[in-house]
């Protein structure tokens, strides 16, 4: 069964050995950042801190930092049986004859169970507060020492299409400025900024609502960072994750959907062409990301469930919490790429490489020039955009295995020859590209050349040792007792 809410998720962490109660007080100023930090870095165990300095309200942090976690967060033994799933239901093809249309009629029935279902109420309501509210309640961290104050790093956003009313649900920092004030970091390539910008042009109105939920089921959190096509609904895609309709409820004070079994509702408005300074922040890239103006969110309602447990992340220098996030993404979206590029056979972004700096990409090479077409289809294909480095290899090149990329790359590039360099958006986060959003890209082919590619030298096999001979040493490698 699905986990109905965030505290069902922690149980089955603790269940698991996977949860760490910390019963002492810790001060969420830098000291709960140290403490996720080491946790993650050494394989420890995802952290509950049950007496956050300056609070009443526990943190819990490192929830998803390990793929066994993500796993447990996704109910399943392997998160490609998510991508398995997803595929199945995107198959294309519809089948011949009126007896494989009536086959169907399930799956089509089950992918309506999961749009979500909107309730009267929800434990989200258990307690309303319109007025005498402070965000300085709640033990948002201030991650790094520079850091320009503390920061809600794992926010359910919610904002609507003013064309068509679709919902958006996304990640988004939110800056606490004061006990009702926060920025709204809406990088330029997100949805939410899109609907900003969208009411911005339209001139009608003056404000833009907003409602921000915090510590729910975790399928629910897990949609929220996934790069789905606009107007694609995460709650739906959330609904299908967990194989149960997310139950939502209006807001108190707008009309945004929030989830009902959240432990915590910010509800507020954006006001149109307000900005204010915002960050620094250390970020995923493992850099301070520089501060910049982005719109401000106001507080005009907080509600929140009896005791409830905020839920939060800190990212910084890799591996943290987001890479097993982001490997999660990467093991089920590879089917989805599949679909559109099949020459694909495998697919790693190493932590280094904070998703966006370094792709490396396994093909089947079938013609000249194959790698490349690769490459730009990637670069044409959602947040992919923002790929600064692609590594193409054959497909006899594991992908997982770094070290072996980086052996068989070196040793099969002209570097004139087999890099290209393309202008186009960048990530926000990038501090090196020389604007803004837009900047430079590399794709490196590090494929077998081709005759057809105008290499003619002969191309010389990998080293390697007849299977019989390793069998036959097998058998003495025992007999001299060595290990």
């Amino acid at each position: 069964m699905a986990y109905n809410d965030l505290r069902e998720f922690i149980q089955a962490l603790e269940k698991a050995g996977e949860l760490k109660r910390i019963p002492f007080e810790v001060d969420p100023r830098l000291e709960i950042t140290e403490f996720a930090d080491r946790s993650v870095k050494g394989g420890g165990p995802a952290l509950l801190f049950e007496k956050p300095k300056g609070s009443n309200v526990p943190v819990l942090i490192n929830a998803f930092a390990s793929m066994k976690r993500m796993q447990i967060a996704l109910e399943v033994d392997s998160v490609e049986e998510v991508a398995a799933r997803i595929v199945e239901f995107l198959e294309t093809r519809m089948p011949e004859g009126i007896l494989g249309k009536l086959k169907m009629l399930p799956k089509l029935a089950e992918v309506g169970a999961f749009f979500p279902k909107t309730v009267s109420t929800g434990p989200c309501k258990e307690v309303i507060r319109k007025t005498g509210f402070s965000l300085a309640e709640f033990p948002v961290l201030h991650c790094w020492p520079q850091d320009a104050g503390p920061f809600i790093t794992l926010p359910m956003v919610f904002s609507h299409n003013p064309e068509n009313g679709k919902r958006n649900c996304g990640m988004y920092r939110m800056q606490v400025y004061d006990e009702r004030t926060t920025g709204m970091h809406w990088q330029t390539h997100k949805q939410g900024a899109e609907h900003y910008r969208r009411l911005l042009r339209e001139g009608k109105q003056t404000r833009m609502p907003v409602s921000a939920a915090i510590g729910c089921d975790p399928a629910s959190m897990y949609s929220a960072i996934l790069p789905l096509p606009p107007d694609l609904d995460e709650m739906m895609i959330a609904g299908f994750l967990r194989t149960k309709p997310v139950e939502m409820v209006k807001s108190e004070t707008n009309d945004v959907l929030v989830p009902a079994h959240a432990e915590i509702v910010l509800e507020g408005y954006v006001t149109l062409g307000e900005l204010r300074r915002e960050g620094p922040f250390g970020d995923h890239t493992g850099f301070y990301s520089l501060d910049d103006d982005y719109p401000v969110f106001h507080v005009e309602c907080v509600t929140h469930r009896k005791n409830p447990v905020y839920a939060t992340t800190v990212v910084g220098p890799p591996p943290m919490e987001d890479f097993y996030m982001g490997k999660g993404i990467e093991r089920i979206f590879l089917p989805l790429m599949r679909l559109q590029l099949p020459e694909v056979r495998d697919i790693a972004m190493p932590a280094e490489g904070i998703f966006h700096n370094l792709i490396l990409v396994k093909i089947r090479k079938s013609y000249p020039g194959h790698a490349r077409k690769v490459m730009h289809s990637i670069w044409g294909t959602g947040q992919a955009m923002f790929s600064k480095v692609i590594v193409v290899v054959d497909d006899d090149v594991d992908v997982q295995n770094f070290s072996e990329v980086a052996w068989k790359a070196l040793n099969n590039i002209d570097p004139q020859r087999d890099i290209e360099f393309v202008m186009g958006p960048v990530d926000s986060l990038d501090h090196a590209s020389r604007l803004a959003n837009y900047g430079s890209k590399m794709g490196i082919d590090a494929t077998r050349k081709w005759p057809q590619e105008g290499f003619t030298r002969p191309w010389p096999d990998v080293i390697t040792m007849p299977a019989d001979v390793k069998a036959r040493v097998d058998e003495m490698w025992r007999k001299a007792g060595l290990r």
